[in-house]
């Protein structure tokens, strides 16, 4: 099972890796973040770089990501789950974001 991070103690500069469906991410998504659906993480496993620091893995609740998390964590690479997911980091009021660049939100 891959660590646990707080959404406090995610650095502004991470990699964040999401996980959730398009409609979730099309609601708000963290800036900056690789949108990957869950059930195509396996296929596309390539498009995601190994060589860069820890990953963040995050979906809405934690769930999702921590089963990618440890599944990448199988594969060699160095992640970290994301505690209590987007829903924990929106309570810590870290920002969200839509593609178009306004505010998003949890969906």
């Amino acid at each position: 099972m891959a660590p646990d991070i707080d959404a406090a103690s995610v650095p502004d500069d991470a990699r964040i890796l999401d996980v959730r469906e398009p409609g979730e991410w099309a609601a708000g998504h963290v800036a900056g973040s690789q949108h990957l659906p869950i059930g195509e993480v396996v296929a596309r496993v390539d498009e995601i770089d190994d060589e860069a620091g820890t990953l963040v893995v995050v979906c809405r609740s934690g769930y999702r990501s921590a089963q990618v998390a440890a599944w990448l964590q199988g594969q060699g690479y160095d992640v970290v789950n994301l505690a209590g997911g987007l829903d924990a980091w929106a309570q810590a009021g870290r920002p969200l974001v839509t593609d178009a660049g306004t505010p998003g939100r949890v969906a």
